[in-house]
């Protein structure tokens, strides 16, 4: 993963998690920190976490079975990495789509 990824990334988890900027580090610490916010919510605040995996579109199928298939895996780690997973395919996705030199005017914008 590049850094502007890893950046990317870690700045929409920051935000659709209300994750403390900065305190969390990056990579090893970032994970950790992502992966106790989840564990918070399953026990305290179930239905913000619910909501939030619909609004990244997480596949709620693969999360069901992944939960099923590995019970003696911490159930916040298997959310936190389908939510990384989905989140880098957005990056990915809006990487592709994106293309240089095409900006629009302020002036022919609506």
């Amino acid at each position: 993963m590049e850094i502007n990824d890893q950046q990317e990334l870690e700045q929409a988890i920051t935000t659709a998690f209300a994750l403390p900027a900065g305190k969390t580090g990056s990579g090893d610490a970032f994970y950790a920190a992502f992966t106790a916010k989840i564990n918070d919510l399953i026990n305290h605040n179930f239905n913000f976490l619910i909501t939030a995996l619909y609004r990244i579109d997480v596949n709620e199928a693969k999360l069901k079975s992944l939960l099923q298939d590995k019970p003696d895996t911490d159930a916040a780690k298997i959310i936190a990495d389908l939510i990384i997973e989905r989140q880098l395919q957005k990056i990915k996705s809006r990487r592709e789509f994106q293309q240089p030199g095409n900006k629009i005017d302020n002036e022919e914008m609506w």
